[in-house]
């Protein structure tokens, strides 16, 4: 299952369907701190998540999820409007797999979100 944490309801309803109709299972939350307890209460493969959200911001979404140690693990996409380097290294260095700026393409989404799930699914659990 795909987590999609984005308070815009447009882009979160587009990219859910389009998530849906390439096959995957989809539950959307509005807003950071809803996210944070859909994640921890059913532990996504996988999360996409904007960044600029009124309450909880995607950075605090993503630090909270590293603090537990049943979610710390579950492979991170921040999704933002914002083109600055300097959210992208600080989502990186925050534990994110992938940055990307709105609008974006469709079809590297789609590649990215199958080289997380296929990593994951390869990860050893000790």
């Amino acid at each position: 299952m795909i987590l999609l944490i984005e308070d815009n309801e447009d882009i979160r309803e587009t990219l859910a369907e389009l998530l849906t109709l390439e096959g995957f299972v989809v539950e959307t939350a509005d807003c950071g701190l809803y996210g944070l307890q859909l994640a921890q209460e059913r532990v996504p493969d996988l999360i996409i998540c904007d960044i600029l959200m009124p309450g909880l911001d995607g950075y605090g979404v993503l630090a909270s999820l590293k603090q537990n140690k049943q979610t710390r693990d579950i492979p991170f996409i921040f999704s933002s409007s914002k083109a600055e380097k300097l959210d992208a290294q600080k989502g990186m260095a925050l534990g994110a797999k992938y940055f990307f700026v709105k609008p974006f393409d469709e079809i590297l989404l789609i590649n990215c979100i199958n080289n997380c799930l296929c990593a994951a699914s390869n990860r050893i659990v000790r």
